[in-house]
């Protein structure tokens, strides 16, 4: 078989887990890569092996030769870019979330369909080799109906600054870049269950404290202390049409004592947690058990999980199978993603 020739457009601080991951993949071939800085993609070319270096992503998505590409660049550009690669006859990862509204949502899915290639959404959450487990368990009905979860993506000081705190070029802030992890991965743990109302707050109470001393904490390339326009945090209860529930909160920044991330399910028959560390809970002999899974890492692996991601994706572009993260469901997220905004400012629940 012959490997698959692969570009990445956008070379920034995630494309290096797409890059790193194709690299171990003996069925890819990192062909080309593509990045405003013209430095800064040929240091990713350089250190990568790939033959083409572009500056437009146009040009690159010209070349013959590229069948298939990572999305790796600012959200305000990720339909876009979707749609002109999959125009040109090219497959696509694109980065999490799948672009900024409803309304892009929906071109980028119907690209797909005119197109006959694939689009596979990046929601690494749902690679994680516990996640997997977990949601076999589930599919088995080991935990019978999942009807309620909850997820804390708290951070006390973590706002990245640049691109990720302006709205223009991100859609928003810890809701659309981190929350959307854990939204969807309890989505996925679900069932994919039909969303049908958000209640929801958003706040913009502390900037991004770049007063702060002695703390440090993640900035993007392009950090500037005075630019911020996304919220702090954000809460949400979302309801599905089976009467499950989810109910989340994130933030960039928060008066906490320390950064937390808790991600938990019940069932009729048991219930499980993924953040910190996978937990099952069940009940035996009239005993009320809980149980940790040997496995590999007590917790979401990040590279491992990218490395699922990147196979899975190379798999279904030489098989012609669907991914196991669809644009379709890039699209529901996106739904409840803009349906949480639109209830935290009209102050009332949204119906979907």
């Amino acid at each position: 078989m012959k490997p698959v020739q692969i570009a990445v457009i956008g070379t920034g601080s995630i494309s290096s887990f797409h890059l790193a991951s194709y690299k171990n993949n003996p069925n890819a071939n990192i062909y080309a890569v593509c990045d405003l800085n013209e430095e800064r993609a040929k240091q990713a070319a350089e250190k990568y092996g790939a033959a083409k270096v572009y500056t437009d992503y146009r040009e690159l998505l010209a070349d013959p030769v590229i069948e298939a590409v990572s999305i790796c660049t600012w959200n305000n550009t990720h339909a876009e870019i979707s749609i002109a690669a999959l125009e040109a006859g090219k497959h696509v990862l694109v980065e999490k979330p799948l672009c900024r509204t409803v309304e892009e949502a929906l071109r980028v899915q119907e690209a797909v369909k005119a197109s006959g290639k694939l689009l596979q959404v990046g929601f690494v959450r749902r690679y994680d080799s516990n996640a997997q487990l977990l949601r076999a368990m589930a599919d088995r009905g080991e935990f019978g109906e999942i009807y309620f979860a909850k997820a804390s993506t708290i951070r006390r000081l973590g706002n990245p600054g640049g691109w990720f705190a302006d709205i223009e070029r991100s859609g928003g802030g810890p809701l659309i870049d981190i929350g959307v992890h854990v939204i969807d991965l309890c989505w996925y743990m679900m069932g994919r269950p039909k969303p049908v109302s958000v209640s929801a707050n958003t706040y913009r109470k502390l900037g991004n404290r770049s007063n702060v001393r002695h703390l440090s904490f993640y900035q993007a390339a392009d950090y500037d202390a005075n630019k911020n326009t996304v919220e702090d945090m954000a809460n949400a209860l979302i309801r599905f049409e089976n009467g499950a529930s989810l109910l989340v909160d994130v933030s960039f920044t928060l008066h906490a004592k320390s950064n937390e991330g808790a991600v938990k399910l019940y069932g009729e028959k048991g219930g499980f947690e993924i953040d910190p560390e996978t937990v099952i809970v069940t009940e035996q002999n009239d005993t009320i058990l809980n149980v940790y899974p040997q496995t590999d890492n007590k917790g979401f692996h990040f590279d491992g999980a990218f490395q699922n991601e990147i196979n899975h994706f190379l798999d279904c572009v030489s098989n012609g199978t669907t991914p196991l993260s669809p644009v379709e469901d890039g699209v529901e997220i996106m739904k409840i993603l803009i349906a949480i905004y639109e209830s935290a400012a009209k102050g009332a629940e949204v119906r979907l």
